[in-house]
This record gives structure tokens, sequence and C-alpha cells, in this order.
């Protein structure tokens, strides 16, 4: 199952999450999202289907190794869209804000492209 923005931003929501909860529930993604717990249901179960993400009895949501992949690939990208924007100049925050739209779409060559620039541009 190939995931959309969508599906990256829950997990991406769910790791972020787990790195200051101890259990991390769908209600969790709804309220740090504001998104509706119907969405958030059906996203859940959708990634739970596709394999990236496991559903404990007591309703905590963990990343399988798949998602966890998916969430070190986006926080990459993030991190260093992010980066390379504020390189060029980019305020802070709208580099913040543009990698996070930019980092589901842009493709693999692009990235390292952009990767290697920034690694280039930080040695100067």
């Amino acid at each position: 199952m190939a995931l959309r923005e969508s599906g990256e931003m829950y997990l991406e929501a769910i790791y972020i999450l787990s790195q200051t909860k101890a259990l991390v529930r769908s209600v969790d993604v709804s309220e740090y999202r504001n998104y509706s717990k119907p969405s958030v249901s059906r996203a859940i179960g959708l990634l739970k289907k596709g394999g990236y993400v496991l559903m404990g009895r007591d309703g905590g949501l963990t990343l399988t190794e798949a998602g966890q992949a998916v969430v070190k690939k986006i926080f990459d990208r993030h991190t260093t869209l992010t980066n390379f924007l504020t390189l060029l100049g980019v305020d802070e925050t709208i580099a913040e804000n543009d990698a996070c739209r930019m980092e589901h779409f842009i493709s693999d060559e692009s990235f390292y492209a952009m990767k290697n620039l920034a690694m280039k541009m930080e040695q100067k």
C-alpha cells in the first residue's frame, strides 16, 4: 500500500507524540493535528491495514518497522529541506512550513541534490 501525504502526516504525528508520551492513542493524534476523531479513526484503520501501525488492547498506537522507515525518511527530508531553505536566507518559520509541504512530494533525485548542496554550503 503506497502512502499519501495524509498517511505520512499521521505517522509523523504518532512519532512526535511518542517522543513525549508513553501511550499514544487516536484521540491524541486527533488533538495534535486538529483532525476530527472519525477522520483519525479511518486513517488509523488504513495504516493498520497497510502494516504501518499496530494498536494495542489499551488503544496505544505503535509504529511498525515499515511505519518507522516512513517516518525516518520524512524527518530526514523535513530537517534537510528546512536547513536548505534557511541557508538560502528564507525565514525559519517560512522554511519550516514550506519544508513540511515539500517533504511529501519532492523526488529522491531532487532531494539528494539539495541535501548535497546544503552540506557543501555548510562547509564554507
